[in-house]
């Protein structure tokens, strides 16, 4: 079978019976449900160490006052509508429906952002765990439309490199981010790199069973395996699926940071309050 979806009904090898090990709908509050963080979910799948699914109207979402990070990536992918971002290396602007952010804090970065525009919010934010010669480098931020992603097959390349295709993120090697559509009864098979052992998928659409039945809301994590794991549309359905060498490092966690070590995380939180001070000074936080 190839990489792209297919119809016709074939017998499910038991080479793809990846077994699912944990499932969980997260925690909602208004409008945002975190669905993994570092000190639970994030400590299985790591690099993957966060993820937040966010959908409401522009006047009911949530604004997000100026916060710091540090020692992380993070990757916010708009499913459908339109968000604002400003952050403190002096970028800011608009993503659009299918945009993308990837923004590598580093050694420490403040940024913020809400709702624009009239049309329903919906999308996904991930934090990358960095590894030990990327925690504390400079920032660097992209801002990328959809029209800049790839598809191999029903998937959209967001991170990493599939299907011969490589995104244009700056995301350090050995993951891999997509954005999967299915139209019901398709079936694609996801054959992973050598080695990568992590695996997971956050579902916002539909039903497709893997062979277990996973729903719009649930996000489900694979068994430790680079073994291919195959999909099945019981409906139109939309998922995104990490894909990874698992991370070596201890996940030392500060309130908005994640890092390898201790020693980095007081570098890295050090470096996020001198900004903040900074800020503070011109106005653009309060006491």
């Amino acid at each position: 079978m190839s990489q792209h979806a297919v119809s016709a009904p074939e017998p499910r090898s038991e080479a793809f019976n990846r077994s699912i090990v944990l499932r969980t709908r997260g925690h909602s509050h208004g409008s945002i449900t975190r669905l993994i963080s570092p000190g639970d979910i994030g400590q299985l799948i790591k690099p993957f160490v966060f993820l937040d699914y966010f959908e409401g109207e522009p006047a009911d979402a949530p604004g997000f006052g100026f916060h710091p990070h540090s020692g992380i990536a993070t990757l916010t992918l708009i499913l459908s509508g339109q968000v604002t971002y400003k952050e403190t290396t002096d970028r800011e602007g608009i993503i659009e429906t299918g945009g993308v952010e990837w923004m590598r804090a580093g050694s420490g970065v403040w940024h913020t952002g809400g709702a624009a525009g009239d049309q329903r919010i919906k999308g996904f934010q991930l934090w990358v765990a960095l590894p030990a010669e990327l925690e504390l480098a400079e920032p660097e931020s992209q801002y990328l439309a959809a029209s800049a992603f790839p598809s191999a097959g029903p998937a959209r390349v967001i991170a990493g490199e599939y299907g011969g295709l490589k995104s244009l993120v700056a995301s350090p090697a050995g993951l891999i981010y997509l954005d999967v559509r299915l139209r019901a009864g398709e079936r694609w098979v996801y054959r992973p790199p050598a080695h990568h052992n992590v695996a997971w998928i956050a579902s916002h659409q539909g039903m497709v069973t893997t062979p277990e039945a996973v729903s719009a809301g649930e996000v489900v994590v694979f068994e430790e395996a680079d073994k291919p794991i195959e999909f099945e549309a019981t409906t139109d359905t939309g998922f995104v699926l990490g894909s990874a060498v698992k991370h070596p490092y201890d996940l030392v966690t500060g309130h908005y940071s994640v890092h390898t070590t201790a020693d980095a995380l007081r570098q890295g939180e050090s470096n996020i309050a001198a900004i903040g001070r900074r800020l503070h000074n011109q106005g653009v936080l309060g006491p």
